[in-house]
């Protein structure tokens, strides 16, 4: 398939009802208002073609640019592309999600996503914590720099309630995925949860609620699954 013709089965597949529950949620224009389970069938279909995943995403158009993300080879992202794709990245559900997935996966992300943490812009450094979440839950702890981590877990305890809206909930959110995957940390993240205490985000016309990250690893815990890594965090 070519990327015109994605685009034609997408604009078809859209509603105005998916686009107002999207738009609450931060997707901006353009975009059709694909439900995701669309998205997915559609990416059985062109699985494997990175080129078109890239073109896909540089259209711009939210809905291409989230099935880029399921599609996408990570290995094969250069850190200029990274970079792009974190820059271009005009709302939470790509930011937060799309770019985070695919740095993860590849051989720049922990090195991005370090860099990113540290940006003014709100929608780059919300991929930063995304992605070094998303990296606690792939890769085996062996592998992972369990001394920065404890770092970046007393970094988020010291700033959290000062940093933006969003910033926050990335940061709540990597808190819970440390202690869940990283079994070294567990006992740290629900220290740091405690000290955090209740994260206040505006999550707009939503339904949603920031969860508490001491009970959400504690949950988790009860399942007996702390550190039980995913496969992929893409979904």
């Amino acid at each position: 398939m070519k990327t015109t013709e994605i685009i034609k089965e997408l604009k078809s597949l859209g509603s105005q009802s998916i686009k107002n529950v999207l738009v609450k949620h931060g997707a901006k224009e353009p975009f059709f208002g694909v439900k995701i389970e669309d998205l997915k069938k559609i990416s059985k279909k062109i699985k494997g073609n990175h080129e078109l995943a890239m073109e896909l995403y540089d259209t711009g158009i939210y809905d291409a640019m989230y099935l880029a993300g399921i599609v996408a080879d990570g290995q094969k992202m250069s850190k200029k592309d990274l970079e792009r794709w974190v820059e271009n990245a005009h709302a939470k559900g790509i930011s937060e999600y799309t770019v985070a997935w695919v740095a993860s996966e590849s051989k720049f992300g922990w090195e991005l996503a370090l860099k990113w943490i540290e940006s003014k812009k709100e929608n780059i450094a919300t991929s930063g914590w995304s992605t070094l979440g998303a990296i606690a839950s792939i890769v085996p702890d062996e592998n992972l720099d369990i001394k920065k981590y404890k770092a970046l877990l007393d970094h988020v305890g010291k700033s959290i309630h000062q940093s933006p809206n969003r910033v926050r909930h990335t940061m709540n959110n990597f808190v819970i995925s440390t202690g869940a995957y990283i079994i070294e940390l567990t006992a740290h993240a629900q220290e740091i949860g405690k000290k955090i205490g209740t994260v206040y985000v505006d999550m707009g016309d939503t339904s949603c609620k920031v969860p508490s990250a001491v009970e959400y690893i504690e949950k988790i815990k009860e399942r007996g699954a702390i550190g039980k890594k995913k496969k992929t965090v893409r979904c």
